[in-house]
């Protein structure tokens, strides 16, 4: 499964579905898949992200053979560009929203 995480303030990402609920645990939130967060909520989501990949207090046992197995990538490397979608919306007072990512995405080749 792919995500995609949507705002008006920047260009939508997709992460792996693992990845993604993940990180949706991180910002405080369930991994409930669709799912947004209010505009005014944004700025505490990307706080609980960015301070729990700093503390780094996620280990691998989270992980069973999947998307993080990978060793060349850290998460903060993967949470990037989530972190930048959630800056640009905070930024701009915009919601987020994510869903499953559907065929037509662009990118995605089946």
């Amino acid at each position: 499964m792919l995500v995609t995480f949507r705002t008006e303030a920047h260009a939508g990402i997709t992460m792996f579905g693992d990845v993604a609920k993940f990180m949706l645990k991180k910002m405080g939130h369930s991994a409930t898949i669709p799912g947004a967060i209010l505009a005014e909520d944004v700025a505490a989501a990307l706080n609980s992200l960015t301070s729990a990949l700093e503390a780094n207090t996620d280990t691998n046992s989270e992980s069973n053979k999947n998307a993080w197995d990978d060793p060349g990538v850290s998460r903060q490397s993967r949470a990037l560009p989530l972190i930048e979608l959630l800056k640009a919306a905070s930024e701009q007072n915009c919601n987020v929203m994510w869903d499953e990512a559907g065929v037509t995405e662009p990118g995605i080749t089946i």
